[in-house]
């Protein structure tokens, strides 16, 4: 599939690549940015995977969820080095040569000091065959998009500069709403009042995240949806469950949560 659905809210996979991440040494900052920024587009990401360094994993993981899902974003292994095969594997994953891209290397010759684009640099001029290119307007070396993948750098900020690119050419869906009644209650109390609830709103997401802060023990009620009115009626029966249970509603709103 290469275009998201009008009807519905379009959904996304996040596919990051890298022995870094697995291994503890990078933090993995990427994820939290673009399902927050994709959210605020009304693009809902569903799955997130990690991968290594390596061919058949990558293979298999931007087919299976290029096949699932409306977009696919993938962040990491698209530098110079050795281990920066993503380029290569996206290539074989949708079964086309990798490609030295002229626009890809003017760019890269006008980043660089005369002399300077080196064999090693020249990697990151390398695309599908097919694919277009992700501006990257702080080191220049580009991303690229084939089908429905969008495959990005892994440095923060580089990943975001070329994710703001994107976003106006990336079709979204409905807004999504938020709202958030916090309360110092166990999960274990409100679970079957909070289950009846997300029975007799079915299109609504209602999720549950427990927290201990200032030496109490509390949970963060978040209920998300396209429909506000819906979203209200639900957070005032919630609010009201969390009083019969003899809590203290605390109610934020939001576009995203």
């Amino acid at each position: 599939m290469t275009a998201a659905p009008a009807a519905a809210n379009p959904t996304a996979a996040v596919l990051i690549v890298g022995n870094e991440i697995l291994s503890g040494r990078t933090k993995d900052v990427n994820l939290a940015h673009i399902a927050e920024t994709l959210m605020g587009i009304g693009v809902l990401v569903r799955e997130a995977r990690v991968v290594p360094d390596l061919e058949e994993e990558i293979v298999a993981a931007v087919n299976a969820l290029r096949a699932r899902y409306d977009y696919v974003f993938t962040t990491g292994g698209i530098g110079p080095t050795h281990d920066d095969i993503t380029s290569a594997c996206v290539a074989k994953a949708f079964g086309v040569a990798l490609e030295l891209n002229a626009e890809a290397v003017a760019r890269l010759e006008r980043h660089y000091a005369p002399g300077q684009l080196n064999e090693a640099r020249l990697r990151m001029a390398h695309v599908p065959a097919g694919a277009t290119l992700i501006d990257n307007p702080i080191s220049q070396a580009p991303g690229f998009r084939i089908g429905n993948v969008f495959v990005m750098a892994g440095v923060p900020q580089i990943m975001r500069a070329m994710l703001d690119g994107l976003l106006p050419k990336l079709q979204g869906g409905p807004a999504q709403h938020a709202r958030t009644v916090a309360c110092e209650l166990a999960e274990g109390n409100i679970a079957a009042g909070l289950g009846a609830l997300q029975d007799r709103y079915p299109e609504l997401e209602i999720g549950s995240y427990p927290y201990f802060r200032n030496g109490f023990f509390g949970v963060s009620l978040v209920l998300r949806g396209t429909d506000e009115a819906r979203l209200d009626a639900a957070t005032e029966e919630l609010a009201g469950l969390v009083r019969d249970l003899g809590g203290t509603p605390n109610v934020t709103h939001g576009t995203k949560g």
